[in-house]
Protein backbone atom coordinates (compact mmCIF):
# COMPACT_ATOMS: atom_id res chain seq x y z
CA UNK A 1 0.00 0.00 0.00
CA UNK A 2 1.73 3.56 -1.04
CA UNK A 3 1.71 6.04 1.91
CA UNK A 4 -0.38 8.99 2.13
CA UNK A 5 1.64 11.89 1.46
CA UNK A 6 1.96 13.04 5.05
CA UNK A 7 3.84 10.33 5.91
CA UNK A 8 6.25 9.82 3.10
CA UNK A 9 7.61 13.46 4.29
CA UNK A 10 9.11 11.71 6.51
CA UNK A 11 11.13 9.57 4.89
CA UNK A 12 12.76 11.45 2.85
CA UNK A 13 14.82 14.63 3.54
CA UNK A 14 12.28 17.74 3.84
CA UNK A 15 12.08 19.30 0.44
CA UNK A 16 12.71 23.33 -0.43
CA UNK A 17 9.22 25.21 0.36
CA UNK A 18 8.65 25.90 -2.86
CA UNK A 19 9.03 22.14 -4.15
CA UNK A 20 5.82 21.02 -5.58
CA UNK A 21 6.55 17.28 -5.67
CA UNK A 22 4.08 14.68 -7.32
CA UNK A 23 4.59 11.41 -4.77
CA UNK A 24 1.97 9.19 -6.41
CA UNK A 25 3.78 8.54 -10.20
CA UNK A 26 7.56 7.47 -9.67
CA UNK A 27 10.64 10.46 -10.51
CA UNK A 28 13.20 9.25 -12.65
CA UNK A 29 15.90 11.96 -10.25
CA UNK A 30 14.01 10.37 -6.88
CA UNK A 31 14.12 6.36 -8.35
CA UNK A 32 18.13 7.73 -9.35
CA UNK A 33 18.77 8.78 -6.25
CA UNK A 34 17.44 5.60 -4.67
CA UNK A 35 19.55 3.27 -6.31
CA UNK A 36 22.81 5.71 -5.64
CA UNK A 37 22.35 5.42 -2.49
CA UNK A 38 20.25 8.77 -1.75
CA UNK A 39 17.24 10.15 0.68
CA UNK A 40 15.37 12.52 -1.50
CA UNK A 41 13.00 9.52 -2.36
CA UNK A 42 9.33 8.05 -1.54
CA UNK A 43 7.61 5.26 -1.18
CA UNK A 44 6.38 5.16 -5.18
CA UNK A 45 10.41 5.51 -6.14
CA UNK A 46 11.08 2.63 -3.99
CA UNK A 47 8.67 0.35 -5.38
CA UNK A 48 10.09 0.71 -8.71
CA UNK A 49 13.24 0.55 -8.16
CA UNK A 50 12.52 -2.73 -6.20
CA UNK A 51 10.66 -4.06 -8.91
CA UNK A 52 14.12 -3.30 -11.26
CA UNK A 53 16.42 -4.37 -9.06
CA UNK A 54 14.54 -8.16 -8.59
CA UNK A 55 14.51 -8.05 -12.61
CA UNK A 56 18.08 -7.33 -12.62
CA UNK A 57 20.25 -7.24 -9.22
CA UNK A 58 22.68 -5.26 -10.63
CA UNK A 59 20.60 -2.11 -11.07
CA UNK A 60 22.23 0.16 -8.49
CA UNK A 61 25.71 -0.89 -10.51
CA UNK A 62 24.25 -0.02 -13.35
CA UNK A 63 23.56 3.73 -11.68
CA UNK A 64 26.75 3.83 -9.67
CA UNK A 65 28.52 3.23 -13.63
CA UNK A 66 26.59 5.70 -15.31
CA UNK A 67 27.89 8.04 -12.50
CA UNK A 68 31.48 6.75 -12.70
CA UNK A 69 30.97 7.40 -16.04
CA UNK A 70 30.21 11.39 -16.28
CA UNK A 71 32.88 11.55 -13.79
CA UNK A 72 35.23 10.23 -16.27
CA UNK A 73 34.11 11.47 -18.70
CA UNK A 74 34.18 15.50 -17.11
CA UNK A 75 37.51 14.73 -16.27
CA UNK A 76 38.88 14.18 -19.83
CA UNK A 77 36.63 16.80 -21.03
CA UNK A 78 37.98 19.62 -18.53
CA UNK A 79 42.13 17.99 -18.33
CA UNK A 80 42.17 16.92 -22.25
CA UNK A 81 40.25 18.20 -24.03
CA UNK A 82 40.10 21.82 -22.27
CA UNK A 83 36.30 22.60 -21.95
CA UNK A 84 35.55 25.21 -19.92
CA UNK A 85 31.24 25.41 -20.27
CA UNK A 86 29.22 22.19 -19.80
CA UNK A 87 25.23 22.20 -19.63
CA UNK A 88 24.07 18.75 -17.76
CA UNK A 89 20.41 17.63 -19.02
CA UNK A 90 18.50 15.38 -17.36
CA UNK A 91 21.31 16.15 -14.33
CA UNK A 92 19.02 14.56 -11.46
CA UNK A 93 18.98 15.49 -7.94
CA UNK A 94 22.33 16.83 -6.40
CA UNK A 95 24.81 14.01 -4.87
CA UNK A 96 28.55 13.62 -4.10
CA UNK A 97 30.53 14.32 -7.11
CA UNK A 98 28.47 16.47 -8.87
CA UNK A 99 29.92 17.86 -12.47
CA UNK A 100 30.55 20.96 -11.00
CA UNK A 101 32.70 19.46 -8.45
CA UNK A 102 34.45 17.29 -10.57
CA UNK A 103 35.14 19.97 -12.85
CA UNK A 104 36.41 22.25 -10.31
CA UNK A 105 39.45 20.34 -8.82
CA UNK A 106 40.73 20.61 -12.39
CA UNK A 107 39.70 24.20 -12.99
CA UNK A 108 37.84 26.49 -10.87
CA UNK A 109 37.01 28.52 -13.46
CA UNK A 110 34.63 25.76 -15.64
CA UNK A 111 30.96 26.84 -15.85
CA UNK A 112 27.99 24.46 -15.67
CA UNK A 113 24.55 24.60 -16.37
CA UNK A 114 22.52 21.86 -14.42
CA UNK A 115 18.96 21.27 -16.77
CA UNK A 116 15.80 18.84 -15.21
CA UNK A 117 12.47 18.88 -16.10
CA UNK A 118 11.47 17.92 -12.45
CA UNK A 119 10.82 20.85 -10.24
CA UNK A 120 12.64 18.99 -6.64
CA UNK A 121 15.52 19.71 -8.77
CA UNK A 122 15.34 23.24 -9.32
CA UNK A 123 14.38 23.84 -5.67
CA UNK A 124 17.64 21.35 -4.46
CA UNK A 125 19.66 23.24 -6.89
CA UNK A 126 19.19 26.74 -6.08
CA UNK A 127 20.17 26.01 -2.37
CA UNK A 128 23.31 23.89 -3.31
CA UNK A 129 24.29 26.57 -5.79
CA UNK A 130 23.37 29.87 -4.08
CA UNK A 131 26.70 30.78 -3.48
CA UNK A 132 27.91 30.05 -6.64
CA UNK A 133 28.56 32.60 -9.29
CA UNK A 134 29.47 29.83 -12.20
CA UNK A 135 27.18 27.24 -11.81
CA UNK A 136 23.34 27.44 -12.43
CA UNK A 137 20.04 25.08 -12.40
CA UNK A 138 16.91 25.58 -14.56
CA UNK A 139 14.02 23.65 -15.56
CA UNK A 140 13.30 22.56 -18.68
CA UNK A 141 12.75 19.37 -21.17
CA UNK A 142 15.15 17.30 -22.75
CA UNK A 143 12.15 16.94 -25.72
CA UNK A 144 12.84 20.70 -26.37
CA UNK A 145 16.08 20.95 -27.06
CA UNK A 146 15.90 24.48 -28.53
CA UNK A 147 14.49 26.18 -25.82
CA UNK A 148 17.11 25.07 -23.40
CA UNK A 149 19.42 27.18 -25.24
CA UNK A 150 16.96 30.29 -25.01
CA UNK A 151 17.05 30.52 -21.52
CA UNK A 152 18.45 33.53 -20.02
CA UNK A 153 20.74 31.49 -16.89
CA UNK A 154 22.01 29.58 -20.39
CA UNK A 155 23.14 32.70 -21.89
CA UNK A 156 24.68 34.16 -18.65
CA UNK A 157 26.93 31.18 -18.31
CA UNK A 158 27.19 29.80 -21.77
CA UNK A 159 29.24 31.34 -24.56
CA UNK A 160 27.99 29.13 -27.26
CA UNK A 161 29.67 30.47 -29.82
CA UNK A 162 32.79 29.10 -27.86
CA UNK A 163 33.26 24.90 -27.52
CA UNK A 164 31.13 23.52 -24.79
CA UNK A 165 29.84 20.41 -23.94
CA UNK A 166 26.90 18.75 -23.97
CA UNK A 167 26.27 15.55 -21.24
CA UNK A 168 23.82 13.17 -21.46
CA UNK A 169 23.65 10.94 -18.09
CA UNK A 170 21.16 8.47 -18.06
CA UNK A 171 18.21 10.52 -19.74
CA UNK A 172 18.05 9.52 -23.24
CA UNK A 173 16.48 6.03 -22.56
CA UNK A 174 13.65 7.73 -20.80
CA UNK A 175 12.69 8.82 -24.07
CA UNK A 176 9.51 7.24 -25.77
CA UNK A 177 10.21 5.96 -29.56
CA UNK A 178 8.03 8.83 -30.90
CA UNK A 179 9.41 11.11 -29.21
CA UNK A 180 12.59 10.60 -31.80
CA UNK A 181 15.38 10.35 -29.50
CA UNK A 182 17.46 10.57 -32.84
CA UNK A 183 15.76 13.38 -33.58
CA UNK A 184 16.62 15.12 -30.65
CA UNK A 185 20.39 14.22 -30.29
CA UNK A 186 20.59 15.96 -33.76
CA UNK A 187 19.06 19.49 -32.16
CA UNK A 188 21.51 19.58 -29.68
CA UNK A 189 24.39 18.38 -32.29
CA UNK A 190 23.20 21.26 -34.13
CA UNK A 191 23.74 23.70 -30.94
CA UNK A 192 27.67 22.75 -30.47
CA UNK A 193 29.83 24.82 -32.70
CA UNK A 194 33.22 23.58 -34.09
CA UNK A 195 35.08 22.03 -30.84
CA UNK A 196 32.14 21.08 -28.85
CA UNK A 197 31.73 17.96 -27.27
CA UNK A 198 28.35 15.52 -27.10
CA UNK A 199 28.19 12.96 -24.05
CA UNK A 200 26.06 10.50 -23.77
CA UNK A 201 25.58 7.29 -21.82
CA UNK A 202 22.36 5.23 -21.23
CA UNK A 203 20.58 1.77 -21.21
CA UNK A 204 20.91 -0.52 -24.29
CA UNK A 205 19.54 -3.92 -25.41
CA UNK A 206 23.06 -5.86 -25.74
CA UNK A 207 21.23 -8.82 -27.49
CA UNK A 208 23.08 -11.32 -25.25
CA UNK A 209 21.16 -10.61 -21.75
CA UNK A 210 17.36 -11.79 -21.58
CA UNK A 211 17.03 -9.26 -18.62
CA UNK A 212 17.54 -6.40 -20.66
CA UNK A 213 13.79 -6.52 -22.15
CA UNK A 214 12.34 -7.28 -18.52
CA UNK A 215 14.01 -3.98 -17.35
CA UNK A 216 12.90 -2.11 -20.16
CA UNK A 217 9.58 -3.42 -19.38
CA UNK A 218 9.55 -1.94 -15.77
CA UNK A 219 10.77 1.40 -17.23
CA UNK A 220 7.83 1.54 -19.41
CA UNK A 221 5.26 -0.03 -16.54
CA UNK A 222 6.21 3.19 -14.12
CA UNK A 223 5.65 5.88 -17.00
CA UNK A 224 9.67 5.98 -16.70
CA UNK A 225 9.83 5.81 -20.51
CA UNK A 226 11.60 3.67 -22.86
CA UNK A 227 9.30 1.34 -24.45
CA UNK A 228 12.65 -0.54 -25.88
CA UNK A 229 16.22 0.07 -25.27
CA UNK A 230 17.93 1.54 -28.15
CA UNK A 231 20.66 -1.21 -29.22
CA UNK A 232 24.46 -0.02 -29.55
CA UNK A 233 24.14 0.80 -33.14
CA UNK A 234 20.92 2.81 -32.61
CA UNK A 235 22.51 4.74 -30.20
CA UNK A 236 25.63 5.41 -32.29
CA UNK A 237 23.12 7.93 -34.33
CA UNK A 238 23.15 9.78 -31.69
CA UNK A 239 26.95 10.89 -32.31
CA UNK A 240 26.67 11.40 -36.32
CA UNK A 241 28.67 13.46 -37.67
CA UNK A 242 30.84 13.77 -34.47
CA UNK A 243 34.30 12.02 -34.05
CA UNK A 244 33.99 9.11 -31.28
CA UNK A 245 37.03 9.91 -28.48
CA UNK A 246 38.70 6.87 -28.01
CA UNK A 247 37.89 3.99 -27.00
CA UNK A 248 34.44 4.74 -29.10
CA UNK A 249 30.82 3.93 -27.87
CA UNK A 250 31.20 0.99 -25.57
CA UNK A 251 30.10 -0.42 -21.90
CA UNK A 252 30.27 2.23 -19.56
CA UNK A 253 32.28 0.18 -17.29
CA UNK A 254 34.80 -0.29 -20.18
CA UNK A 255 35.25 3.54 -21.24
CA UNK A 256 38.89 4.75 -19.91
CA UNK A 257 38.00 2.80 -16.97
CA UNK A 258 39.78 4.13 -13.63
CA UNK A 259 39.39 3.01 -9.68
CA UNK A 260 35.82 5.00 -9.13
CA UNK A 261 34.11 1.91 -10.40
CA UNK A 262 35.15 -1.03 -8.07
CA UNK A 263 33.15 -4.02 -9.89
CA UNK A 264 33.84 -3.82 -13.73
CA UNK A 265 33.16 -7.01 -14.37
CA UNK A 266 29.61 -6.87 -12.98
CA UNK A 267 27.05 -9.49 -15.32
CA UNK A 268 24.89 -6.31 -16.46
CA UNK A 269 27.55 -4.07 -17.12
CA UNK A 270 26.67 -4.62 -21.06
CA UNK A 271 23.34 -2.98 -20.58
CA UNK A 272 24.88 0.30 -20.55
CA UNK A 273 26.87 2.25 -22.62
CA UNK A 274 28.74 5.54 -23.16
CA UNK A 275 30.61 7.47 -25.31
CA UNK A 276 32.05 11.19 -26.03
CA UNK A 277 32.20 12.36 -29.44
CA UNK A 278 33.40 15.95 -31.05
CA UNK A 279 32.26 17.96 -33.47
CA UNK A 280 34.81 18.75 -36.11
Amino acid sequence: MTEPAEQLASTASAPPADAVIDTETPAISRVYDYLLGGKHHYDVDRIACNAMIQAVPETPLLALANRAFVRRAVQYLVGEAGIRQFIDIGSGLPATGNVHEVAEQLNPNVRVVYVDKDPIVLAYGRALLSKSDNTTVITADLRDPDAIFEQPEVHRLIDTSEPFAILLGGVMMHLEPHEDPVGVAARLRAQLPSGGYLMHCGCSDPGDDPRAPELNAIFEQFHMGSRTFPTYPEQLRYFEGLDLVEPGFVPANTWRAGLDFPDPDNPAHAMLAGGIGRKP
